[in-house]
């Protein structure tokens, strides 16, 4: 098949054109910067939707072809073909005309402060040296600067004011004003807020971005790219030249991740239009502005893996390309209400939520509608709709899970770090319960673990089974079983001890349809022990003694019966 590789984990632009990987054209995002003339531009998009190689694209488009050692020319030739190439010469007359500051922030993730100012000086240093050329025409003390730079020894002064001094320095140079690009400003952020120093990486990134952005009279204009919009309090103090650009704005809302359009030429042109609708149903789902947004990383890499064996099934690619870490607490803080809304989305169902777009990294954790407005700002949840309420002005929106991916990662991920939670608990009185056959305990019991978790209806089975084996094990002195052979039939669980002085236990579980069932579905779970004759393996094992549990559930209430050897009756 004559098809171009596909760029997986591909972010520069230039490498992707020159080594005919295939590409999807967002080259009339370059067509709208410029048409809107914003002074500085804050774009927010969940991570692994195109920011990084847009950001590749702007520089090799923009970039005075003297500084990457070429001629215009060669920027015809990265962009021939390209749709910016017909959008007129008002817009190629701006090709490889600027000087260019470039720069990603992503290094700064590091444990400590000394150790994440050190990287995001080594990135500063490293566009010092692209452009140390210009230091012929510096006079002496600039110079003498500049050198510092290079060295990676600025004082914290002179580094606040860094990137404001090489935009003056390239102005000397080219005699014109300076673009400015800053891909993942907030990695920074977030990775200082749970490492411990956030102020004072709030501090430096202030003075830094007030510096370059709001008092820099060589700047033509800048491009910033981040996971979450930051409010201007923190670290865009004063700056009333930003334009912020986030998943709600209607502009630039085709420029990050895939269209529709987009998805279907991908599959015709790999030949696997037959695979178009699972593609949608896995990694379609996003609205950016107006625009229904497919997931660009998920989809290149199903499209990827269907080439290999069409055969093979979709995959939550996603799932651990974004940063957990604030998900995992949002999930370790929700309380019942949370949680009964979160079972609801995994169903396909909605909620609604206040939103708050302008957030720091340290008022996330203030209240919980905080943070589900950080699950959606980076990707977990789609906006369905939003309203202002007529008396407060304050935006709601309407959340939903976007995608069968999405709703893969809630029901594995998420729904481990519950169990996570539940199993740290103390569950001794439940353990005691359970072998001393006080079943309204052991009621009690599992119904407030239920309460601990999350579950979800078209699971059930499945979820009760590995809530039962997860909260059961950790006996000591006890081994816990599912679904081994045993008689005519397979029990749900088994509870050996390891001594066979000890009484042996088999459980049987069903799920009641209506909550006044639960006693019925019980006593059918223990019909069901004794008819199979699960028992049995137990005591060809040596196990003489063996009792009989039958476990019924509804939603987050269970009813516990039990038959025991040489009793009468159920308890």
């Amino acid at each position: 098949m004559n098809v171009k590789p596909l760029p997986v984990g591909l972010d520069n632009f230039e490498k992707l054109v020159t080594r005919g990987y295939y590409l999807v054209d967002k080259t009339l995002f370059i067509k709208e910067l410029l048409d809107k003339k914003g002074d500085v531009n804050l774009f927010t998009r969940p991570r692994r939707f195109g920011k990084t190689l847009n950001m590749s694209m702007l520089q090799y488009f923009l970039e005075d072809a003297r500084t990457q050692g070429g001629t215009k020319m060669d920027h015809c030739l990265l962009f021939q073909g390209l749709k910016i190439m017909q959008a007129g010469k008002q817009y190629l007359s701006h090709m490889g005309q600027y000087p260019v500051i470039s720069l990603s922030f992503k290094a700064a993730r590091q444990p400590d402060f000394d150790l994440a100012y050190r990287m995001l000086v080594r990135q500063v240093a490293d566009e010092f040296r692209r452009h140390r050329f210009v230091m012929e025409i510096l006079p002496k003390e600039q110079k003498a600067r500049y050198q510092q730079m290079l060295w990676e020894k600025p004082d914290r002064e002179n580094f606040g004011d860094a990137l404001k001094f090489l935009s003056e320095c390239l102005e000397q140079f080219y005699g014109k004003k300076v673009i400015v690009l800053i891909d993942e400003y907030d990695v920074p952020l977030e990775n200082a807020y749970f490492s411990g120093f956030y102020e004072p990486m709030v501090s430096l990134l202030r003075s830094l971005f007030e510096s370059v952005f709001k008092t820099n009279a060589s700047l033509e204009f800048a491009v910033v790219t981040g996971c979450l919009r930051v409010s201007k309090e923190s670290i865009f103090t004063g700056m009333n030249n930003l334009e912020m650009i986030s998943i709600f704005s209607k502009s630039y809302d085709a420029f990050f991740g895939f269209t529709q359009e987009e998805v279907k030429k991908i599959c015709a042109d790999f030949h696997l239009c037959h695979k178009y609708e699972t593609a949608k149903e896995w990694y379609d789902g996003y609205v950016f502005g107006n625009t229904h947004v497919y997931n660009p990383w998920s989809v290149i890499r199903f499209v990827k893996d269907m080439l290999a064996d069409d055969t093979s099934f979709p995959a939550a690619y996603w799932a651990n390309t974004s940063s957990n870490s604030i998900v995992r607490t949002f999930i370790e803080q929700a309380d019942v209400e949370t949680k009964v809304e979160i079972e609801h989305l995994i169903e396909g169902g909605t909620v609604e939520k206040p939103v708050y777009e302008d957030i720091t990294y340290d008022e996330i954790y203030h209240s919980i509608d905080n943070l589900w407005n950080f699950m959606f700002f980076t990707g977990y949840f789609r906006k369905v709709s939003e309203r202002m309420d007529a008396k407060t002005r304050q935006v709601f929106a309407v959340f939903q899970i976007p995608n069968e991916e999405v709703r893969l990662i809630f029901r594995t991920k998420i729904l481990a770090w519950f169990d996570e939670k539940v199993k740290a608990k103390d569950r001794t009185r439940l353990f005691t319960a359970f072998v001393e056959h006080h079943t309204r305990q052991l009621e009690k019991e599992i119904t407030d673990l239920l309460l601990e978790t999350i579950s979800f209806n078209d699971a059930y089975e499945s979820f009760y089974h590995g809530f039962l084996l997860g909260i059961l094990s950790g006996m000591k002195g006890y081994l816990v079983k599912s679904n081994r052979e045993g008689g005519t039939g397979r029990s749900d669980l088994y509870v050996k001890p390891l001594t066979r002085r000890r009484e042996a236990f088999v459980l049987e579980f069903k799920v009641a349809k209506k909550f006044r069932e639960l006693e019925q579905k019980a006593r059918e779970a223990l019909l069901q022990i004794e008819d199979r004759q699960y028992v049995r393996e137990l005591n060809d094992d040596g196990y003489e003694k063996v009792a009989r549990y039958g476990i019924a559930f509804f939603g987050k209430d269970c009813v516990v019966r039990i038959a025991e050897d040489g009793a009468e009756g159920i308890k």
